[in-house]
This record gives C-alpha cells, structure tokens and sequence, in this order.
C-alpha cells in the first residue's frame, strides 16, 4: 500500500550529530515538526532553529514553500532566518577586521534566500550596507594600503550582499541617496579597482537605471560613456558584458530626444569599433549573455531610425524637396539646365516630370506624394541619397541603364527604393523593443557607422540585378521583391562577418540559384495529390508520428537546461529538467551555471510524477506570464513560455531557450499525457518524413506515370483454353 500523499520522507542533519531519518507530515504546522525535531536532539527554544536545504542552495524550508520537499530530501536543521540575520547585522558591524570580513562572506552567500533577505532588510539591513559603502570605504581608506586584498575582499562581499537583497525585489530602488550612486560610479570611474567589485557596480547601476527614472537621470550625471569605454577594451568579457549592459540601459531609459544625442557621442568615442576590435574579433568566443548584450545594442541603435520611418514627407517642405532635386542633379547631371526665362518654365516642368519618371517615381508630377506612407517614410529618401551620394557610380548606372529600357521593363529605382527599406526595416525589427532571450545579433552591422544605409546600398544593387535576371516587368514588382527578402534572409541566417561577405553571400544566390533551391525543396516537400499516393501518405502516417513521438520522448529524456528569468537577466539561475527512461517521472532542480556536460541525476532532486499532470499550457495561458511586469509583456517571451499544472494549485513554469526546444517539450509533454502533437515543428518532421518515405518506396516507378485511378479490371476471356490442366 502507498504511503499517503501528506507524508514525505526526509533526511535531517545537525552539526556534530548522526542525521535522523523521519517522516514529515505535510499536514502539520511547520513550527510543530521543528519542535519534534529540537526535541529529538534534546535542544531548547525550538523557535531558534529552522530547516533548511542541504544542498547548495541553503534555502530556507517556509510555509509557502514545503510543498516544494520531495522524498528522500535532505534537510538540515540551522539557525532561524531571523536569528542568523539578527547575529549577522551585528557581526558585519564587528570592530575587529576579520570577523567583518567572515560576516560579510556569510551573509553574501545567504541574502540569495529570500526569507532571509526578508528578516534582513526588516531589521534596516540594506541602509546598513548602503552606510557601510557610503562611509566605511573611507573609514579604512588609510588601511588600504597595508591590507589592500582584505578591503577588496569586503567590499566586494558587500556589494554581492547589497545586489542579491534587491534582486528579490522588497526594497524599492528610488530610496537611494545620490551619496551612494556616487559611490558606485566612484569604483566604476576607477582605472584600477578589483574585478569583482568593479563587476558589481556595474550591476548595481544597471539595475538602478533600469528600475527606477530618477535614479536613471542621477546615474546618467555621473557616468559618463568616456569613463566606461576603458572597461570595453580589457580582456575580461564579464566585465565587457556588464559595461555593454550598462551602455544599453542607459539608451533604453534615455528620453526620445536624448537617444540621438547619446548616439552621437557613442559614435564620437568609436564605441563600435572599439567592441568590434575588443568584443567580436577578439581570440575567444562570445557566450550567450555577450550575444544577447550586443543584440540588444544593435536593436536599440536601429531603433533610432523609427522617427524617420515613421515621419511623412511634407510636400510643401523645401528643404525635403531639395532632397528629390538633389537625386535628380546627380542622376542628371550631365544634361543642360534650360534658360531661366519667362517662356521655359513649362519645359522646365516637362522636363523634370520625365527625369523622375526615369527616377522610377510613382507620381511624376509631384515625387513628394511617394513619401506620405509611413513607414517607411523619410527613411526611404534618406536612404536614397546616401546611395547616391556615396555610391554616385552605381546609381547613376542603375538610374541610366533603367531608363533605357522599355517602359515595361525598367526597374523604377524610386518605387523599389521605398519598398525596399519598408522591408529591411521588417527584416530588422525597427522599432520594436528587445526581447528577453534573443541572442541574435549580426558582426557585420558593428563594421561600419553607418551600416544600414550600407545595407540598403547592396540591398538596391541586388533588387536591380535580380530584376534583370528575372526579366521582370512592372507586374512583376512583388515576385522580385519576395525573391529579394529570400536572397537577403539566406544571406543573413550565415551571420557574415564584414558587409563585404554579405555582398559575397548576396552573388552566390543568383535567382537561377533561388529558383534550384525552391526546387529542392519543392521536392523535398512536395505534396503528392493523386490518390494511390495519398493512400500511401495515409497508411503509413501513423508510423511517423510514432517514431517523431519517440524521438520527442528521447530528448525530454536526455533533458534541457532553463532559464529562470528575472529583472536582473545576467544574474539568472540556471534549472534543468528531464524525463526519467521509463517515462514515468520528470526530475529537475536548480544548477549554479549552466551544464556543459551532462548532468548527474543525484543533482536533480524534485521529482514530478507524470501521472500527477493535469495539463499542460502555453503562452497566455501560463500562471508566471499573467504577472506584471515588462519582462511578461514580451512577446518572444511569451512564444517560449509553457507551464505543467499539477496537484490542485501547483505549477511547474518553463521558458525554453528558444523556439525548437519549446516544440520539443510540449510535444513531449502532450505525448505524455497521449494528447496531439501540434508545434509547427512536427507539422515540418512529419511533412520530411513523410514526403523521404514515400520517395524511397516509389524509388522503382522512377519515370513512371502514376495514375489517379486503378487501372480497369479486364473483361474475362470467352474460353480458358490458354490453361494448362497438369492433369
């Protein structure tokens, strides 16, 4: 007979003691089981002591959490959360240096423990720390000299402590003194300064800039980006991650009218060559929250483009009319401008009306009229002289050899020009905000201060060539601009390192070549209409399915590291998560870093047996994506996130690192509970598969027509005399 579902059996230690095993009534107050505890070790005021986890964690058994103790747990029985934080305030505040510095160790390691950090911050902890930074640094300013590792160490241990108490979020950021933000620009303005501290300012100033508006705008007087520059050229890539961070935050939080202005100044201190020399093409590789900082940098730096993308033309506005006469002169240039008389203002309307429609303009009369659709907006004709400014040769080539051709047949540069930056902004995601986990940045839009007007030049270049390779004619004009997204999206899913390999990648996807590749994968894909194939496709479904199932199954099995994410993102835990190979129970617990191995399965503790699971959800749906805050409204997030409901009220959340590992586990989980598979992607494997099966069975009929019916029965003959009687 099972045990009953209230009662968990557990291990507890006791230092100096042998462990006790016992069962745990879940029923029973916390206080009572900590009392029976004391009592068995004959220890008094029970009240004292709490439970803990053994593990590396060290957190605190509560109320709220107990339902998170599993069979075969071990606990050990400690201090209480309020004891130990009471002996530690007045420790950290101990005369003697060496028992400052062992406090402050210790309650660095424990301020992860949120109950903890409660009792802390109750007794006025975090404005002792604030104090202990403010003024304690100059307390022992004249020791520092004599004792220079002892100071770095305590310092350090009191910034961890200070980062890990406001990482749980009780402590509202806008309460600090510009005395203290002083403090901590102080060590990040520092030339020389201990690596760990230095890592925790920069920390502390992003989460002070990201949190609160005030703070950003006291932040922003005492750092500047020429004080933070130097941190990008060392060979620490922590510390040039936290430093980018901080560059981000601060053009995230920065008023609309400020960004430009921030820009130019990034642009001034060459911040992008000094990450492309020191970051990208630095001798080692670039880890996940590296690529995620540098994503958010380049989403952020595009972003400066929305307010032209979104800005409409004015028609009466002559400086932006100036722009159109200015593409005209250089296309024109050599042609002679008529006299300025009474009588030429007609031909001089005439003739301008037939250079723009050589420019490929829609309205001829009035080229302004093409700008009005936002987007893209004024981004489109800034594009435009860029190119023609810096590129003179290549457009007025483009601009000619179009306007030589037949009517029907010329590329118009102008309508091209607009649709095309409409779709590199798409491409690029002008305007939206980051995403939490998008790691996705691209090396060679850091080669050059100005790359998008340089992507757009080759972008231009290859829409003309295209359009010449496909022989298009004016109906034509979307076909060659959907073959131009494909030639550019392939491009770019191979993360060239230079504009020029992109250039090179772009002549290698030819249209010929576009068309091989749609080919192969038409065929790869192809969807067989006539009946015996679609019998075929039917019979033998079921056994994809079933083998796409196991495959799903096996992976949950080997298992996948997760995320917990907070509003701290570089200070997340790592968890990981697996089915067991009976397929039984889910094991998972929490890592210190993320594995690069395998995992050992005594190191994944809680357990979740499959039966227990009432659903699974997604998106929306999910409990920790109905929270407030930023990070929940994101919408990348969002597609990641999926959580198990089990028991009455328990979940267990998810957010998968990316797009295939969340198809791979809620199609695992939804086989689990003998539900549909449903992702996108086993719609693809199944379509794959199906589509490889059928080819090689059919391998035989090679050029052979397949009919749609069976072929007629034949009538049977007048006679059998053909047959031979072995009789």
């Amino acid at each position: 007979m099972p045990p009953p579902a209230d009662i968990v059996k557990v291990a507890i230690e006791w230092p100096g003691a042998y462990p006790k095993l016992m069962e745990i009534d879940q029923k029973k107050p916390l206080s009572a089981i900590i009392k029976e505890v004391c009592d068995g070790w004959s220890l008094a005021n029970h009240e004292y002591f709490a439970l803990q986890h053994a593990d590396s964690s060290n957190f605190y058994i509560t109320e709220k959490n107990r339902n998170e103790i599993k069979n075969g747990t071990i606990l050990r029985l400690t201090t209480s959360p309020a004891q130990n934080a009471q002996q530690l305030h007045e420790r950290i505040q101990s005369s003697s240096m060496d028992a400052k510095l062992e406090a402050l160790k210790d309650l660095a390691s424990l301020s992860r423990d949120v109950t903890f950090a409660q009792e802390f911050i109750n007794l006025d902890g975090i404005s002792l720390l604030t104090q202990m930074v403010e003024s304690g640094t100059e307390r022992y300013q004249k020791l520092q000299k004599i004792m220079k590792p002892c100071f770095g160490d305590m310092l350090s241990f009191t910034l961890t402590a200070f980062v890990e108490l406001m990482d749980h979020g009780i402590v509202s950021w806008d309460t600090f003194s510009v005395a203290f933000i002083k403090k901590i620009a102080s060590f990040v303005n520092k030339s020389a300064i201990d690596i760990s501290i230095l890592q925790r300012s920069l920390a502390i100033l992003e989460s002070m800039v990201l949190n609160s508006h005030d703070l950003y705008q006291k932040v922003a007087q005492e750092i500047t980006i020429g004080q933070l520059i130097p941190h990008l050229q060392g060979s620490d890539q922590e510390i040039q991650t936290y430093t980018i961070a901080v560059i981000n935050a601060l053009f995230l939080k920065a008023p609309d009218e400020r960004r430009q202005e921030m820009a130019n100044i990034l642009a001034q201190k060459q911040l992008r060559s000094i990450i492309l020399t020191h970051v990208i093409r630095a001798q080692r590789a670039i880890n996940n929250e590296m690529a995620h900082q540098l994503y958010v940098l380049q989403v952020l730096t595009f972003n400066l483009l929305e307010d032209r993308m979104m800005t409409k033309m004015d028609p009466q506005d002559q400086a932006q009319r100036d722009i159109i006469f200015e593409l005209r002169r250089i296309a024109f240039d050599a042609e002679s401008e008529p006299n300025n008389n009474s009588g030429s203002m007609e031909k001089r309307k005439s003739m301008y009306t037939r250079d723009y429609k050589k420019l490929g303009f829609i309205n001829h009369v009035n080229p302004a009229m093409d700008f009005t659709q936002t987007p893209p907006g004024m981004l489109a004709l800034d594009n435009m002289l860029y190119f023609a400014k810096h590129h003179q040769d290549a457009y007025i080539r483009i601009v000619l050899e179009n306007s030589s051709r037949e009517d029907k047949h010329e590329c118009p540069f102008g309508r091209s020009s607009i649709e095309l930056t409409k779709m590199l902004c798409e491409i690029l995601k002008v305007g939206e905000l980051p995403s939490e986990t998008c790691n996705d940045f691209h090396p060679m839009f850091f080669t050059h201060d100005r790359s998008f007007e340089e992507f757009f030049c080759i972008c231009i270049q290859l829409l003309n060539k295209t359009w010449k390779e496909m022989r298009a004619t004016s109906e034509d004009f979307n076909k060659v601009m959907q073959v131009v997204k494909e030639q550019v999206m392939r491009a770019l899913t191979t993360k060239p390192s230079s504009l020029d390999q992109f250039k090179s990648k772009l002549q290698n996807l030819s249209y010929t070549e576009i068309l091989k590749i749609r080919q192969s994968e038409r065929m790869n894909q192809e969807d067989f209409q006539s009946r015996p194939i679609l019998e075929l496709k039917e019979k033998i479904q079921p056994e994809i399915l079933e083998l796409i199932k196991q495959q799903r199954l096996n992976r949950l099995v080997e298992g996948t590291c997760f995320r917990k994410l907070n509003s701290r993102r570089r200070q997340d835990k790592f968890w990981y998560c697996r089915l067991s190979p009976n397929h039984k129970v889910l094991h998972y617990g929490d890592l210190e870093e993320s594995p690069q191995g395998e995992v050992p399965h005594d190191s994944l503790q809680d357990k979740l047996p499959v039966a227990d699971i009432k659903a699974v959800v997604t998106g929306k749906d999910c409990p920790h994506m109905k929270e407030k805050g930023a990070l929940k409204q994101n919408k990348e997030v969002l597609e990641l996130a999926f959580s198990i409901l089990y028991d009455s009220n328990c979940q267990l959340n998810f957010i998968a690192p990316d797009k295939h590992e969340y198809c791979i586990w809620t199609d695992g989980l939804n086989a689990l509970l003998g539900k549909d598979m449903m992702s996108d992607l086993t719609r693809n494997d199944l379509d794959t598969l199906l589509s490889m099966e059928i080819k090689l069975r059919l391998l035989d009929l090679e050029n052979i027509q397949i009919p749609d019916a069976p072929p007629p029965i034949p009538k049977e003959p007048s006679n059998y005399d053909f047959v031979y009687d072995c009789n």
